[in-house]
């Protein structure tokens, strides 16, 4: 594992769903299981949430033990990376090389008792419980996936074949085995760092578990870093999947896609792209001595794995992301968020009211009830665009222009996003049963017009509070949490919804408060609405491929223009849940 600020999770494992065909193996490898961890103000439980995940994965690695000291210790690669519920999901497939045969049979036949992750978290939640402080990340990304013994999450392991995806049992280990780790665990990664014995001495004797420790190696090194003579050279005995990342990272962020650079990326801050492709060749083992500005970039372009282009396909991604995610419609707030496996069209099952419960009859039976009932359908569809790093821009560096254009990715991927999102809410389509959504049979427009006001607002939640289910008695009670307005009701929805000091009890406003205000500037004007919250009873819908979500850069090598094409794309889809959540007003 690179030393640096990134943070690792381990857990048991036990025999799994190897298949040795493609060696390839299942593994659920994070869950929300509170791991203990220490900050300046103490020990609090960390849960990893699934939904705030960076799912881009491009070139992450498979390690042996957080080990990064010999490109031997990279075994593998992660296929891919799904979310299965509250669980983070990887398919790995273990490298075919010989010195690897070893780790291949263990994980085979079981012997390999742990898998666990690195990560890098980019802010953080925190909540007091009556169990202590828990802080759960606002956001973060893998940095590696890693075969261990030294486990910490004892609900995520390789996957057996013929097992639900959450184990019915854990594995415990002694306390006396885990110090013997934690013991072996430090001089190894000491030793790896070239450092000397008596800090591994200093750290055991300190009770400083592997976080700490590699917080002090890696001050440890920076130290000797600072003081020895700076020498560039071109080429590394690093792992190159370290590298590519830092270069990702560097780049990323000189294009504006980070908001801060990691320390252990500033070694590339100024490099640039003519000299990472240059890096990139030497380090397939050719050298560019000789060689022309064209030769090196056709051959750093032209190899299907080259760092070059991975490293760029990775800077442009984050890039991309980090635009996309500034300019994401507030609409998603009023949605249920879903991932999908494929283009077919997915049928949500909505459940109806059960009703009272009844009494038992006299030979103890209960009354069956069915409440499942077909509901709305959507499917994903795919949009995309197309840009070239010319030959130009790599020699010149001209990273703006590439900023620029891979900027507006992200940009016209959430603009996409809300124009579908408006369309589908403004469009107001005919649901399963034949009616529109909002329509006057079913109660949910506004029978008074007018502007968000205390009485506009009251009759309409009145409305939504008496809404029965789809049996048509039950209440079922959803009030609004959302008012979404278009841009020129921003003013009056804001002022009524302000909190004010009353004089008497006629000026109280019992909305403040009371309803989160969206503001959606592609919604027409003439029209407000009201929404429950969707944890309560969801309308809307979104959803993208499972492993895919948001902006996706691709790359392949561009003949035409002698350098790199790019494309990016989403796969997205929206549409209806159901319609009792809404309410729509009109303004006059």
């Amino acid at each position: 594992m690179p030393l640096d600020n990134s943070m690792t999770r381990a857990a048991t494992t036990r025999p799994n769903s190897y298949n040795p065909e493609t060696r390839r193996v299942s593994a659920v490898i994070a869950t929300p299981s509170p791991v203990t961890r220490r900050d300046a103000r103490g020990a609090f439980h960390e849960v990893l949430t699934a939904d705030t995940l960076d799912l881009s994965i491009a070139g992450l690695p498979v390690l042996d033990s957080h080990n990064t000291a010999s490109v031997r210790h990279q075994i593998g690669r992660v296929h891919a990376v799904t979310i299965e519920v509250d669980n983070v999901v990887a398919e790995i497939e273990i490298t075919s090389a010989d010195d690897a045969a070893p780790i291949r049979q263990r994980v085979e036949d079981g012997t390999v008792s742990g898998v666990s992750i690195g990560y890098r978290v980019t802010g953080w939640t925190e909540r007091n419980t009556p169990q202590g402080r828990v802080k759960s990340p606002t956001g973060w990304r893998l940095t590696e996936v890693t075969l261990t013994s030294n486990p910490a999450d004892p609900a995520a392991r390789l996957r057996h074949q013929e097992e639900s995806p959450m184990p019915e049992t854990i594995e415990t280990i002694s306390p006396q085995e885990v110090e013997t780790q934690r013991r072996s665990d430090i001089r190894g990664l000491v030793r790896s760092a070239g450092l000397g014995p008596e800090l591994a001495d200093q750290l055991i004797d300190q009770e400083a578990d592997m976080i700490a420790a590699k917080a002090a190696v890696f001050d440890s090194l920076e130290q000797n870093r600072r003081s020895a003579p700076v020498v560039r050279v071109h080429g590394s005995n690093e792992d190159p999947a370290t590298i590519r990342t830092r270069q990702a990272e560097a780049l990323a962020y000189r294009m504006g896609g980070l908001e801060e650079l990691p320390e252990a990326s500033r070694t590339y801050a100024d490099v640039s792209l003519m000299d990472m492709a240059r890096e990139a060749v030497e380090r397939m083992g050719t050298s560019t001595r000789g060689m022309s500005r064209d030769e090196v970039l056709h051959r750093a372009a032209a190899h299907g794995t080259s760092d070059f282009a991975l490293t760029v396909m990775d800077a442009t991604g984050k890039t991309a992301m980090a635009s996309y995610r500034a300019a994401e419609s507030p609409l998603k707030a009023l949605c249920r968020k879903q991932t999908l496996r494929d283009f077919k069209t997915s049928t949500a099952i909505r459940l109806g009211e059960m009703g009272d419960l009844e009494e038992m009859a006299e030979n103890g039976e209960f009354t069956a009830t069915s409440r499942a009932e077909e509901g709305e359908s959507i499917n994903l569809k795919t949009f995309g665009r197309r840009i070239d790093l010319t030959r130009n821009l790599i020699i010149n560096d001209d990273l703006n222009l590439l900023s620029d254009t891979v900027r507006a990715f992200g940009e016209a991927a959430a603009q996409t996003e809300a124009a579908i999102m408006v369309a589908m809410l403004t469009g107001n389509p005919d649901m399963r049963d034949g009616t529109s959504v909002f329509d006057v049979s079913r109660g949910n427009i506004g029978g008074t017009a007018g502007l968000p006001s205390k009485a506009t607002l009251t009759e309409n939640r009145e409305a939504m509070r008496l809404r029965t289910g789809t049996d048509g008695k039950t209440i079922i009670d959803a009030p609004p949490r959302y008012l979404l307005v278009p841009a020129d009701l921003e003013t009056e929805a804001e002022e009524i919804l302000a909190a004010i000091q009353p004089g008497s009890t006629a000026d109280v406003n019992p909305f403040a408060g009371k309803l989160n205000l969206l503001v959606e500037p592609r919604l027409p004007s003439g029209t407000w609405y009201l929404f429950a919250d969707p944890a309560r009873l969801a309308c809307l819908r979104y959803a993208y491929m499972s492993g895919a979500e948001g902006v996706q850069v691709q790359r392949r090598e561009s003949w035409d223009t002698l350098g790199l094409s790019f494309r990016g794309f989403l796969d997205f889809g929206a549409g209806w849940l159901d319609w009792r959540g809404a309410q729509r007003v009109a303004t006059s």
